[in-house]
């Protein structure tokens, strides 16, 4: 009995001794977010409390934007968002789904919402996830060390954290998923595998491509369950996708364009499952050569796009082989454990996420090469190459060659050959833009009325996307639009649409370049100027809501 509470006082004492251990690695890597920001911030002669989203030439962020800050102080806009005045069927959201930012939706209800709160979401979002990564997995020190550098090095962690645009929250989400998922392979759990479906279903919603990521618990269930697992899995998996479409159909206004193509589906019932193989192979055989010159530039110019393309190439390589490596060894040890008579060796927890992953990537491709535009496709595969980072840290191989190659790799791509400010320089304030949004903000303010009954087109702002002036056609400086009241809509409109339609539009106010076609059509038309500055005019249409 004496021998005994000793062994167990030892156990109990090396236990809290891993947990401290454990905790200093998470409080460590928790860290990382901010310092990559603020190292980075430092590097360009600013100040994080600098960074300032009306710089930016990221147009989507406007609309990411001032949804939240409708949501947070009216539980939605009270002004619809779309394109060429395209709105959702219920409530006022723009194309992509509202699920998508509910973690600024939370932080704007608890700190409230300002120019900086997305960016200082970001990072909590990234260090909350740093550190339960670390304390579910519990990585050595080594490895520890090369997750450090590997995220230090994958230069879009600190850009999306820094701006207004989702990424990040997706980026978080699929790694603590990943977490989980090895945690719940070091000691099965039910609740685990509950949480699992739960995270990716809430994936699932934000963006309908990482639906990839419930097939991993249907397979834990499956392998727990058998058919009972498999049969689960489809309800739990159907469910998702029919909330998704519900929410597509209900919430999403309609785009310029599809926002993915599936051409290559309907081939099959116009053309017949041969001519559907045949438009499939064709599409897929030069949207891979479209792909493959992409890549190539990337690696000779930078071109963000095609260096996003290499990197992902370059992860999905190093996790299809680690785990082909995996899965030969871990055939190769059962077969030599059977011949010896020593029953079946312990299992590799880490080769069903390498392979998941690697699975994940290459359907991914496929996708892509099917159902997306390549450029703006491209940022997709971020998140897919930011749990890789995670991932490939882990891998225990002699002198960690594929981390090092990873790692060389990213340090070319998103350093070194980052050469255009569009895709990686964060917006930092410039004075004479920061003072056309005051000045705008100011004036907007005292004449602009939101309506709050129902969200409608009294509360809409239509913003003509580019102008022509003096002959020269050129994109308004949409920036100031952040100057707009809280609960206002956004409708991005071309200038074709505007001047094809003029009579019929049916926002309330208009916003274009000033002593551009537009301009000159809303003069004739008697329209009244709101207000002038920064080189752009805001025009009121109607004085009372239709």
């Amino acid at each position: 009995m004496k021998k005994f509470c000793e062994w167990w006082r030892a156990e109990a004492g090396h236990a809290m001794e891993r947990r401290y251990v454990t905790l200093i690695k998470s409080l460590l890597l928790g860290i990382l977010p901010l310092v990559c920001c603020l190292v980075y911030c430092g590097v360009q002669g600013r100040s994080l409390g600098e960074v300032y989203p009306p710089c930016s030439e990221w147009n989507d962020e406007l609309f990411y934007y001032k949804q939240v800050e409708g949501i947070v102080n009216y539980g939605y806009p009270q002004g619809y968002f779309g394109f060429n005045e395209s709105h959702a069927l219920k409530l006022s959201f723009a194309a992509w789904s509202p699920v998508l930012v509910f973690p600024w939706i939370l932080w704007g209800l608890v700190f409230g919402w300002n120019l900086m709160s997305p960016m200082f979401c970001n990072i909590a979002l990234m260090t909350l996830c740093c550190i339960l990564f670390v304390w579910m997995v519990r990585p050595t020190w080594k490895q520890t060390g090369i997750l450090s550098l590997l995220f230090c090095l994958y230069r879009p962690f600190v850009r999306y954290m820094l701006s207004v645009m989702p990424e990040i929250i997706c980026f978080s989400m699929l790694i603590v998923f990943y977490g989980l998922a090895v945690n719940y392979l070091r000691r099965e759990k039910a609740y685990k595998l509950v949480l699992l479906f739960l995270m990716s279903g809430v994936m699932t919603l934000m963006r309908p491509y990482l639906l990839l990521f419930m097939l991993l618990p249907a397979w834990f269930w499956f392998r727990r369950s058998r058919w009972k697992g498999a049969a689960g899995s489809l309800a739990v998996i159907g469910a998702v996708v029919g909330l998704y479409a519900c929410i597509k159909h209900y919430l999403g206004a309609e785009y310029f364009a599809p926002l993915f193509f599936t051409d290559w589906v309907t081939a099959f019932f116009e053309q017949g499952l041969f001519g559907g193989i045949r438009y499939t192979a064709g599409k897929l055989y030069y949207m891979g050569k479209d792909f493959w010159g992409h890549t190539l530039q990337g690696l000779r110019t930078g071109l963000a796009s095609g260096a996003f393309f290499a990197g992902f190439l370059v992860c999905t390589g190093v996790l299809a082989g680690q785990s082909a490596a995996d899965l030969y060894k871990i055939r190769r040890d059962r077969k030599r454990a059977a011949e010896a008579a020593q029953g079946e060796r312990p299992k590799n927890v880490l080769v069903h996420i390498e392979a998941h992953l690697a699975f994940s990537c290459v359907a991914m491709f496929f996708a892509l090469l099917l159902m997306y535009k390549l450029t703006e496709g491209s940022k997709h595969l971020l998140t897919f190459m930011a749990a890789a980072v995670f991932v490939i840290s882990l891998m225990e191989t002699r002198f960690y060659k594929k981390a090092v190659l990873v790692g060389v790799a990213f340090a070319y791509l998103y350093s070194y050959m980052a050469v255009n400010p569009y895709d990686y320089q964060v917006p930092f304030v410039q004075e004479e833009r920061k003072a056309d949004v005051e000045r705008w903000q100011e004036l907007l303010g005292e004449r602009l009325s939101l309506e709050e009954e129902s969200p409608g087109f009294e509360n809409v702002v239509i913003w003509v996307f580019k102008d022509t002036v003096d002959g020269i056609s050129a994109n308004t400086v949409w920036q100031l639009l952040y100057a707009l009241p809280e609960g206002f809509g956004v409708s991005c409109c071309m200038p074709e649409y505007v001047a094809e339609n003029f009579d019929e539009l049916k926002s309330r106010y208009l916003f274009t370049a000033a002593a551009g076609e537009i301009d000159g059509l809303c003069a004739q038309a008697g329209f009244e100027k709101v207000g002038e500055a920064g080189g752009m005019v805001l025009y009121q249409r109607f004085s009372e809501p239709d």
